[in-house]
């Protein structure tokens, strides 16, 4: 599996963009210049006709700055629901808006605790001029300071569906929520009977969302995988510049063993990371496996890297002044946003016929 010349020309162009502009203050360049919000959008809704590598690429490098940027939440999750819906009004309204990066989108669907179908308990019940009135409770809604294209997972006599809620709409509000990992943005949504369209098909919304859900934890993964990179890096580069005992600690072998270490679980999860991507854009019918293998590996990897990052740094790795930290904390929401590694180990074994235990 290897990727093309075009897409690491695509690294190269968004690494530079992300060295020259920090945090929040990267997102026009990235999406005026490069188009990172509508890679995965067909290019009849402005988008740029790309697949899932091309995310990848892109996830691997915000992950290994920490970026703050809203990509997962709105170019895969949000842009994702409205194609899956096949609701072409509503994807020709609404997706030029989102690949251009001048609106931003959120999906609000986990409710206590979960992304499991099962867990929606929020509803929406016919109202006036056929629109439907939505109640409910959504947490772990990626956030963005300005929300302009908010989609709804609620339940119908039908099922599950999706719909279009206005976010400043009567009945509607937001709630940011403190997270352990201070640069992803968390919100809690609360509905009370706020006005909803209806997107594609009602009852349609449980099957569409599982699919968005293996495309959002294929990008996960691979942002997981830059980050363990750069966690990587980051460490050699600072067991070659410390000095104990008249020696860099990186020519000690039990520093050495743990690296190559770290080294082989960085590895592993760029390899399921990239499994992932591929498989959403050559075989979809492999795309619910691969996605739990790679968040069973890239969180599991993350983790241990970024622990290791602390303990090889010292006492420097505890200090706010130093990025260990915050490695760490992403690696730890990271690993747990769309359920945990034992979670998708679940998924896996039910998805080949084995039996819970």
């Amino acid at each position: 599996m290897r990727l093309t010349r075009e897409q690491e020309e695509l690294r190269a162009a968004v690494r530079s963009l992300l060295t020259r502009h920090q945090g929040t203050a990267a997102w026009a360049p990235l999406t005026e210049q490069i188009g990172v919000a509508g890679l995965a959008v067909p290019e009849a809704y402005g988008g740029a006709g790309g697949g899932a590598r091309d995310v990848h690429v892109l996830m691997e490098e915000l992950g290994r700055s920490l970026s703050p940027l809203p990509c997962l939440g709105s170019a895969v999750l949000t842009a994702g629901a409205l194609l899956a819906s096949g609701d072409e009004e509503a994807c020709g309204r609404l997706l030029p808006g989102l690949a251009d990066g001048t609106s931003v989108g959120a999906l609000a669907w986990a409710e206590r605790g979960s992304w499991d179908g099962a867990a929606v308990r929020a509803r929406a019940v016919p109202g006036p001029g056929g629109r439907r009135l939505v109640t409910g409770v959504k947490e772990y809604v990626l956030d963005w300071p300005d929300i302009g294209v908010l989609v709804v997972a609620a339940r119908t006599d039908a099922g599950i569906s999706l719909f279009e809620v206005a976010p400043g709409a009567a009945g509607v509000r937001r709630e940011p929520a403190v997270a352990m990992d201070s640069t992803r943005a968390l919100a809690r949504w609360v509905f009370d009977g706020a006005e909803g369209r209806l997107l594609g098909r009602d009852g349609d919304g449980g099957r569409h969302l599982e699919h968005v859900r293996d495309l959002a934890c294929a990008a996960l993964a691979a942002e997981q995988a830059g980050a363990a990179e750069r966690c990587l890096e980051l460490t050699v580069e600072y067991a070659r510049e410390r000095v104990q005992f008249g020696r860099s600690i990186g020519s000690f072998q039990a520093v050495k063993h743990r690296l190559a270490d770290a080294y082989v679980l960085v590895e592993s999860a760029r390899s399921a990371a990239l499994g992932a991507a591929f498989a959403a854009d050559e075989d979809p019918g492999a795309l619910p496996r691969a996605a739990a293998v790679a968040q069973s590996v890239c969180s599991e990897a993350f983790s241990a890297v970024a622990g290791e990052m602390i303990q090889l740094h010292g006492g420097i790795g505890i200090t706010w002044e130093h990025d260990a930290h915050r490695y760490f904390k992403r690696a730890h929401g990271a690993g747990e946003l769309f359920g945990a590694p034992a979670r998708h180990r679940e998924r896996l074994a039910a998805g080949i016929g084995l039996a819970a235990r």
